[in-house]
């Protein structure tokens, strides 16, 4: 265990982790998320919370603690996405279930069963995506896994605005459709 270190060691500490670590932790984060401003958003928190753990308490593996780190951000962005996806695909449920299905796959709490739940869940709307026609796949990955706006895959592809919602239309529909003995099976779960 590292000795506790001085204010002054604290920042050149500090300084030398970002200098050997900085290049490397961007490219791992970026290439998990959608753009260079989220990337560095991310790094942010990661250099942030780094400080403020170093102040505190030092660390044993400093390259583990913050890959760690970065990749829990990382999640934390994505689980943001899921909770919108997971919305989107059960809103037309009018259902109390439905709720307890989002909270059992969204809790911040991870047992073997939600971890179990989770992975299912991704694993079959991935299945489910793959039998889509490549435009409606297209524009759903695009919209909701990516957060492009419609205008934005619009100037992307050239198709029309009216075109790529309805594509998303038929590919909610039918992963509504594709995923509900998925949900049935949850909820009786």
């Amino acid at each position: 265990m590292k000795a506790a270190l001085m204010p002054k060691d604290q920042n050149s500490y500090i300084i030398e982790t970002i200098k050997a670590y900085g290049k490397s932790l961007m490219g791992f984060i970026r290439k998990q998320v959608k753009s260079d401003a989220d990337a560095e958003d991310i790094l942010q928190d990661v250099w942030y919370q780094f400080s403020n753990v170093i102040n505190a308490q030092p660390i044993e593996q400093t390259s583990a603690w913050l890959y760690r780190v970065a990749k829990n951000k990382i999640l934390d962005k994505h689980k943001k996405h899921g909770e919108r996806l997971l919305d989107d695909l059960y809103k037309a449920e009018d259902n109390d279930d439905t709720a307890d299905l989002i909270s059992m796959l969204m809790i911040e709490v991870t047992t073997p069963e939600t971890a179990y739940l989770r992975n299912l869940f991704w694993e079959q709307l991935f299945l489910a995506l793959d039998e889509l026609p490549p435009e409606q796949k297209a524009v759903f990955v695009w919209q909701e896994l990516e957060d492009l706006s419609f205008e934005e895959i619009s100037e992307k592809t050239g198709v029309k605005f009216n075109t790529l919602v309805s594509r998303k239309r038929y590919a909610v529909l039918h992963l509504r459709k594709r995923l509900k003995q998925l949900y049935q099976e949850i909820t009786e779960y």
